[in-house]
């Protein structure tokens, strides 16, 4: 998986977050009344700075959600969308880029296209791929407050399920496998050598040693 970063800061300055955290914090106001006061009531836990901790991601989240429910709420009445035609037409075109904010974070496309319409080159960028060093660097806290560098733990499993599910609740969903996470962990010493394994199966079950 690609690790982006702003260009003029560099890979180890530049990486960022998207998602609904980022997106609260940035925001300047809802347009609508109950998502617009659970908003002041986080902007004050920042206490003037940006919200950074990566579980306040839960809490954006839910702002979003109640916002969503109080827009659909209007939306169902909009007379455009109950209208004829919604659709768009244009010409092909040999290239085309898009970005989208969608619920887990900002997604880039790049596509390039021949002249029978069919895709020929296609690159990525989704919000799972924009966070992998935000899920990285999460990761590398919690080992840094439950690994002991000898034995790998069910808690210290849990905890790096946490992270990864504060910036993607649903990741068996972005990698085709719905319903399943398995989550496997290796310790290797500083020769490479695999110290310790354990491994929590899609029905929650766990697993331990070389073989699992």
């Amino acid at each position: 998986m690609k690790f982006p970063f702003i260009a003029g800061l560099g890979p180890d300055a530049g990486w960022y977050r998207v998602g609904p955290l980022a997106r609260v914090n940035n925001c300047d106001r809802f347009d609508m009344p109950l998502a617009e006061q659970e908003r002041h009531d986080f902007v004050a836990a920042g206490e003037g700075r940006p919200v950074q901790a990566a579980l306040a991601t839960h809490w954006a989240r839910l702002i979003e959600v109640l916002y969503c429910a109080e827009a659909i709420r209007e939306l169902l009445e909009d007379p455009d969308l109950r209208g004829g035609e919604l659709r768009l037409r244009g010409q092909m075109r040999e290239r085309g880029i898009g970005v989208l904010e969608a619920p887990r974070g900002t997604l880039f496309h790049d596509y390039e296209i021949d002249g029978d319409g069919l895709v020929r080159k296609a690159n990525l960028i989704v919000a799972t791929t924009n966070n992998n060093q935000a899920m990285n660097e999460s990761i590398r806290q919690v080992a840094s407050r439950y690994l002991d560098g000898k034995k790998l733990t069910e808690p210290l499993l849990n905890q790096v399920e946490v992270a990864i599910r504060a910036y993607d609740p649903c990741l068996s969903c972005a990698t085709h496998a719905l319903g399943k996470m398995p989550l496997e962990i290796e310790l290797l010493d500083a020769g490479g050598e695999p110290v310790d394994r354990i491994r929590k199966g899609a029905t929650g079950q766990i697993e331990r040693g070389a073989g699992c």
